[in-house]
């Protein structure tokens, strides 16, 4: 597998991004008028120099295309309906579906975005050498846009960007909910949004007119075409395992032969605080998601007196799927058989696509540009419930020296003084933070009398949500902080054991972290490479041994990642003591959070972390993986089944102390 990825998995490079240069675009905005901006002559950069294509004439191509008729004629002899009604059908579909893209809804949100937008955040800040690269991709190739997701604003914001620099505006995929929205829905839809239902399964009329369409759009260039491949916001701020589906559709043309190539753009967006981040926490703890609609937004619009401080958008290398093809994929096979014949994905075709989905994903967290508060965030968990303000500071501008160090790219004010830059982070977080006569806590954390549900609720709100800031950085350190929890764990020396226990770490943890398939030797190695390179291991050939000066850090990033552990290990505990039965997913969360309340309320827990919905999940999907669960299909659905014994050898790698008595672990 490691010599199959060649060009698809490149060694991290320790190089600082400080010397890409950052324009703020609402600085222009501040300045001059935001109607002479909405009105300017509009001549963007396009594929080509083609000329733009009407929506509706997109829709009669992709109706009366080859392709989408030969299925519709398979559909009528499996289903016994006549061609004509499938075809009305189709146009349903297609109705429901297409973008209409519209100058005029285009202007109108160029001149209300400016107005929210400086309301909003202090600074909206683009990597000028990321424009200078995209802007020549956009004219040689059809491009995909692929954005990392953590708010609503991420499609907003590209399409605002690319009006700004006069690129050609992307068409969107996004979820039906939108398209509900009264009013909102419809703008949204003219500014090149296409709506897509969230499952297209027992479809297959649906599946082949949204295949059709997206792939007339890409080959013949009449737009980029923006979606996010982690499918959904990550209501945690760590990157969400990839989605392939799109991805696979989006490379069909090229592996076809019916465009010479394909450029896919990976950009990260980073808020240095996320407008959602109170809403994401509640949903985390089982809060029903708000249904979106016209109204919710107006009733919101409170939060534009409140401060979001800046976003980052850094547009990554445009990555050329040919290049990334050659040598893995053999497109001649399909010189013999007739494009408009649909094709089952070979494995070949189908463990590319997977792999770069996830190059794509590691590239969007290899760019993400991070605050003051995140590092503020890290720090603060491992100190609860408070610190002094001095220590905080110090803290932080070691934790700044350590990530730069590891190669992340921090955005850090040179004309401002340590103090005051925590400072302003701690003002502009203050819905978490509190600072009192010196010190700093976290949010109802700092707390005096007995602890009630309703306690636990509201800390698990402040924890969640600053857990979301340090997810941000997570990435940066899992590969260095997994080898450093590894020799925690064994309490050994020997390479070879230290290894074999971050294999099995990491494959723990494969649901939580983006970790390149089949590559753990590389990962291995890259760990080891950063904590050399800092000091904080000494190793030889057959042994890896923490330094004496290395200790803190190593501590301060074992530490990091406890949480994740110990709501592993909650979950060990709880499948092997309170299920004897087939499960639903629900009755797990359910049964798990409040399995982890009533822990919390004895006073023998302090793992908020378990209380995430996101972490449940992922217990499941890891332990499924691992064969320590079963699944069994049946008229109700999917259920669980646990398989004890698998499970229980999980638990003793994992350090439960109720079967193992050679390895520690945190108390529970």
């Amino acid at each position: 597998m490691a010599a199959q990825m060649g060009s698809l998995y490149s060694k991290k490079e320790f190089r600082s991004k400080k010397r890409e240069v950052f324009e703020d675009i609402l600085e222009e905005r501040r300045q001059s008028s935001d109607l002479r901006y909405a009105m300017k002559c509009f001549t963007p950069v396009i594929y080509k120099n083609l000329t733009p294509c009407a929506p509706s004439a997109i829709k009669a191509i992709v109706l009366n295309s080859v392709e989408l008729q030969y299925a519709i004629k398979q559909i009528s002899l499996d289903s016994g309906e006549s061609c004509e009604i499938i075809q009305e059908q189709a146009a349903e579909i297609l109705d429901e579906m297409g973008h209409n893209l519209r100058m005029g809804a285009i202007r109108f949100f160029a001149i209300s975005l400016s107005k929210i937008f400086k309301r909003l955040f202090q600074k909206v800040c683009v990597n000028e050498e990321g424009i200078q690269k995209l802007t020549q991709a956009i004219q040689d190739h059809p491009v995909v846009l692929m954005p990392s997701h953590r708010s609503y604003i991420d499609f907003l914001m590209l399409t605002y960007i690319l009006y700004t620099y006069d690129l050609a505006l992307p068409v969107i995929a996004a979820g039906m909910d939108f398209m509900s929205m009264k009013i909102l829905g419809e703008l949204l839809r003219m500014s090149g949004a296409f709506y897509i239902r969230r499952t297209f399964r027992g479809s297959q009329l649906y599946w082949a007119v949204f295949a059709e369409y997206v792939k007339t759009i890409l080959r013949n260039g009449y737009a980029p075409i923006e979606f996010f491949v982690e499918g959904q916001r990550s209501r945690t701020c760590k990157t969400l395992s990839p989605k392939f589906g799109l991805l696979n559709v989006i490379m069909e043309p090229f592996f076809k032969g019916e465009v010479f190539d394909t450029y896919l753009v990976p950009i990260s967006i980073n808020y240095e605080r996320v407008l959602e981040e109170s809403l994401f926490a509640y949903e985390l703890l089982g809060v029903p998601k708000p249904k979106e609609s016209t109204s919710g937004l107006i009733k919101a619009r409170r939060v534009l007196n409140e401060n979001f401080g800046s976003i980052h958008v850094y547009i990554g290398q445009p990555l050329s799927l040919r290049s990334l093809a050659s040598g893995r994929i053999n497109r001649s096979v399909n010189n013999l058989r007739p494009r408009h014949l649909p094709q089952q994905s070979s494995d070949e075709v189908q463990l590319f696509v997977r792999d770069v989905a996830y190059k794509i994903e590691l590239n969007q967290i290899a760019n993400m540009i991070l605050s003051p508060g995140v590092l503020i965030a890290t720090i603060l968990l491992q100190n609860l419930p408070e610190m002094s303000c001095n220590g905080l500071v110090e803290k932080t501008l070691r934790l700044k020296d350590l990530i730069e160090a590891f190669g992340g790219f921090l955005e850090w004010p040179d004309n401002m003084s340590a103090s005051r830059v925590v400072r302003s982070s701690l003002d502009l977080h203050s819905n978490i933070f509190n600072v009192v006569d010196g010190h700093v806590s976290l949010l109802n954390h700092k707390h005096t009398g007995a602890l009630t549900e309703d306690l636990i609720c509201k800390q698990a709100v402040s924890f969640l949500i600053c857990a979301s800031y340090r997810n941000q950085m997570i990435n940066v350190c899992v590969r260095p902080a997994l080898v450093v929890l590894a020799c925690e764990i064994v309490q050994s020396i020997k390479r070879v054991e230290i290894y074999k226990y971050f294999t099995f770490i990491r494959s723990i943890f494969s649901k939580e972290f983006i970790f390149f398939p089949g590559l753990e030797d590389k990962d291995f190695e890259e760990g080891c490479f950063i904590l050399s390179k800092c000091d904080i291991i000494h190793e030889t050939p057959s042994e890896i041994m923490v330094t004496e000066k290395g200790s803190s850090v190593a501590l301060f990033l074992s530490r990091m990642f406890h949480p994740f552990l110990e709501g592993y290990k909650l979950a060990c505990t709880y499948l092997l003591k309170k299920i004897g039965k087939a499960f639903t997913e629900k009755e797990y969360i359910s049964g798990m959070r409040s399995f982890i309340t009533n822990l919390i309320l004895a006073g023998s827990c302090k793992c908020y972390e378990g209380l995430s919905s996101d972490l449940q999940k992922n217990t499941l999907g890891s332990f499924l993986a691992l064969g320590d669960l079963k699944t069994i299909k049946s008229t109700d659905g999917i259920t669980f089944c646990v398989d004890k014994t698998a499970l229980k050898r999980t638990a003793e790698k994992l350090g439960l102390p109720m079967f193992s008595e050679k390895l520690p672990m945190a108390h529970l």
